[in-house]
């Protein structure tokens, strides 16, 4: 009897087939797929195969181009070639219909990142017409430099890298490591986002049960709102290596078996040990991999889910003491409805059900309003801030805020642009009210602003935010414009608790912002408030959710003197002054505003 091949490092734990159960529960999941308009049609899919394609062609123009005014030989351009690869959901084949497309452009030595930001602009804009190529943003000078673009309605991020060779043939793999030499940190970033998911393809047993379930594990993840890593969850390609490990563990099963056993396995795993697709491979090549065992922050990390392409990283390193709370809480639920499922007690669609973070899961919230007086302004700062929302988080999680059990970032901000025809406006506007607001909220998710997003990942992977580009003063003429954009914590307090003191990390949090470089005081601002749920404004929920009421008082006698209780702490004591009245706030020693209205300080932020 022939021996079963073994995928990943350990054997299988079954290799049995899918049974009668099997196959018509997937029958039901690909209906629900359906329904939730998770699969791109194919005339979708024809019009992303042609732009990529003529893509290429105008990166073979550049890599032409740039030779000539460097005087290569016509020899050497002959051959030079040029090439574009995919990576992430649409090259793992898990892309839906409103998906953008992660591209990388590779070119020969000759080509470096600066001729490509200087001459690619102007090629993609020569190539499409206005109606067709209705964005265009370059983005140069973060830790993944990119090119963001919409072509007949289709987003589309382009990043580049050179390699260290006179010619990239069409048949180029970007798979061998010796591709790597002589690569700054940068070009390595770029080129592994297409190596690890084409080596995560490769390790999978079977390529069509392993991206039903990665799709519906991924919007499971989207939908409970524990998906990004700039959040501190994992992002798409630590969900793909963990269905992956799965589909090495049951190699001929069917995608709702998948499913389930991701939920089983994942929730019982020994973290912190490392998930891994293969084993730790041989190269000449000294770049640094992840190694707990000789760099101290690595032994920190929390859910370790490494690459499979050397070198070897955690895709989970903002994993933090919460948000891994909140994955396990969110795991059993999901094992717990998947069971359900399977004895046909529910149906797929309440695994996909939207999470309760506004409406259910806590009583308690922190927020973070962001705000400046131009949108160039506010997008670099709402990154940086969003970057470092994180460590608030873990600020909080290590303080001395005994009462504190978890913090929940939601993973999403809220944008709003607001125009303010009074300095009173103005103030009550960087305090969170919403009266002056004038376009409909969106959320970072939708707007996807690439200098926003850049910032934030920027920060995330260990950069420095770039410096703000161009003439950023604000309009002195009509009313003020004001963008804000607020990101939103959920506190939930041990049982008990009677109250908080995170007046510190607070403190802490406003300075490190405050520090960046770019920080200016007549430009930015930032807030930091507590707000009960009831008192959540009503564009956080959507049609169907019920928000929060305001509990009953309940009747207590009036005890005074000494004998009145006076062991509750409020959270006005803690540094976040929930409700106190603006004009008290305006004599606050510890909010000091500029002459326009812009408050460098959070309200109490000193404690």
């Amino acid at each position: 009897m022939a021996t079963e091949k073994q995928y990943g490092v350990t054997p299988a734990f079954s290799s049995d087939p899918p049974n009668a159960r099997d196959l018509k529960l997937n029958d039901m999941l690909m209906t629900e797929f359906k329904a939730q308009n998770n699969f791109a049609p194919q005339s979708d899919t024809e019009k992303r195969e042609a732009i990529l394609k003529k893509m290429e062609g105008l990166l073979q123009q550049l890599v032409q181009l740039v030779g000539k005014k460097k005087g290569l030989p016509a020899g050497i351009l002959d051959s030079a070639g040029g090439k574009v690869f995919t990576y992430g959901s649409y090259r793992l084949g898990v892309y839906g219909p409103n998906s953008d497309i992660d591209t990388l452009c590779v070119a020969p030595k000759h080509v470096t990142r600066e001729d490509y930001f200087e001459h690619m602009p102007e090629i993609l804009r020569n190539a499409w017409t206005d109606e067709e190529l209705t964005s265009l943003v370059p983005v140069p000078g973060i830790g993944t430099p990119i090119i963001k673009l919409t072509v007949q309605g289709v987003d589309i991020d382009l990043i580049f890298s050179n390699l260290q060779v006179s010619s990239v043939p069409p048949d180029l793999n970007l798979t061998d490591d010796n591709l790597l030499r002589g690569l700054d940190e940068t070009d390595r970033k770029c080129v592994n986002g297409t190596r690890v998911a084409q080596r995560v393809l490769e390790l999978v047993p079977q390529t069509k049960p392993f991206r039903l379930a990665l799709r519906a594990i991924k919007l499971w993840a989207q939908r409970r709102a524990i998906y990004g890593n700039v959040y501190g969850y994992p992002g798409g390609i630590a969900y793909a290596i963990l269905v992956a490990r799965v589909c090495q563990l049951y190699p001929k099963a069917a995608a709702p078996t998948l499913i389930s056993k991701f939920f089983f396995i994942v929730k019982r795993w020994n973290w912190p040990k490392p998930v891994f697709l293969q084993s730790k491979e041989e190269t000449s090549l000294q770049l640094r991999e992840w190694d707990p065992s000789n760099y101290r922050g690595d032994a920190a990390h929390l859910m370790p889910i490494l690459t499979p392409s050397y070198p070897s990283m955690n895709t989970a390193h903002t994993i933090g003491q919460s948000t891994k709370m909140v994955i396990m809480r969110e795991l059993d639920r999901g094992e717990q409805i998947v069971n359900d499922i399977h004895d046909g007690k529910k149906q797929w669609k309440d695994l996909f059900q939207r999470h309760a973070f506004f409406t259910d899961s806590y009583k308690h919230y922190i927020t973070i309003i962001t705000a400046a007086k131009t949108k160039q302004a506010h997008d670099n700062w709402a990154g940086l801030v969003h970057s470092k929302a994180k460590r608030l988080v873990a600020d909080i999680e290590h303080s001395d805020a005994k009462s504190v059990e978890l913090v929940q970032l939601f993973n999403k901000g809220f944008e709003r642009v607001h125009e303010c025809r009074s300095p009173e406006d103005i103030e009550k506007t960087l305090e969170g009210d919403l009266s002056c607001q004038v376009q409909a909220t969106k959320t970072t998710e939708e707007t996807n602003d690439p200098t926003m997003q850049g910032s934030a990942q920027t920060e995330t992977d260990g950069g420095e935010v770039p410096a703000m580009n161009g003439d950023v003063q604000s309009e002195e003429r009509g009313p003020q414009k004001v963008w804000t954009t607020t990101y939103y914590l959920g506190i939930g307090l041990k049982k008990g608790a009677t109250g908080l003191d995170i007046s510190m990390p607070v403190k802490n949090f406003s300075g490190d912002c405050t520090t960046w470089k770019d920080y200016n005081p007549d430009l930015h601002s930032i807030k930091i408030k507590h707000i009960r749920n009831f008192a959540l404004p009503p564009d956080l929920f959507v049609d169907g959710e019920t928000p929060p009421a305001r509990p009953k008082k309940k009747s207590v006698p009036v005890q005074k003197g000494a004998e009145a209780p006076n062991n509750k702490r409020s959270f006005s004591d803690t540094g976040l002054d929930a409700n106190a009245d603006p004009a008290k706030r305006r004599q606050s020693a510890n909010a000091a505003s500029t002459p326009n209205g812009v408050t460098a300080r959070p309200n109490g932020a000193s404690g």
